[in-house]
């Protein structure tokens, strides 16, 4: 039997939705009520980096702010107005706006959404083994076990039942 090919095209806000809302462990992972992601890259096999096509509700955030020591991240705005968080302070992005951020710069980040409607965007990151997420805010590491990131305290305990491919 052939196997299936990845799709050709598609319209982007057509892709499924990821069925699990975070990965993270609780409490965190209830903060990321609001958030929904379309995974885009895996849809056409892309395996060295992803593409999710993410929307905020009000008061939603992308995720913790969280910085890679390996992986580099870019978010690009379609809609909205979100308020990137950063270890130098709140920007508000508008839409055509992006940002990078360097693997192993140590500035950690994420968006909130502060306004009453929507924000769309586009966020990429690579793929690097080895790499390692801390959040400077929160109690949490993640770290990659068996290729899939498990989450731990900061002073190494694990969080039970915490683990899967991203934040």
């Amino acid at each position: 039997m052939p196997m299936s090919r990845p799709a050709v095209a598609i319209p982007a806000a057509e892709a499924p939705l990821r069925l699990q809302r975070s990965r993270y462990p609780e409490p965190f992972a209830s903060r990321m009520a609001g958030r929904d992601k379309r995974p885009l890259g895996e849809l056409f096999g892309l395996g060295h980096f992803g593409v999710n096509l993410c929307h905020l509700q009000p008061g939603a955030v992308s995720a913790l702010r969280h910085c890679h020591s390996r992986q580099d991240e870019f978010v690009y705005v379609l809609e909205g107005t979100p308020t990137l968080i950063t270890d130098a302070g709140a920007t508000v992005l508008v839409p055509g706006m992006c940002a990078g951020f360097k693997a192993g710069s140590g500035d950690a980040h994420c968006l909130q959404n502060r306004t009453s409607t929507g924000v769309l965007y586009l966020e990429i990151g690579d793929r690097t083994p080895g790499d390692e997420a801390q959040y400077p805010d929160d109690d949490l590491r993640a770290l990659p076990v068996d290729g899939r990131w498990a989450f731990f305290h900061k002073d190494g305990r694990p969080y039970p039942d915490a683990g899967g491919a991203g934040a």
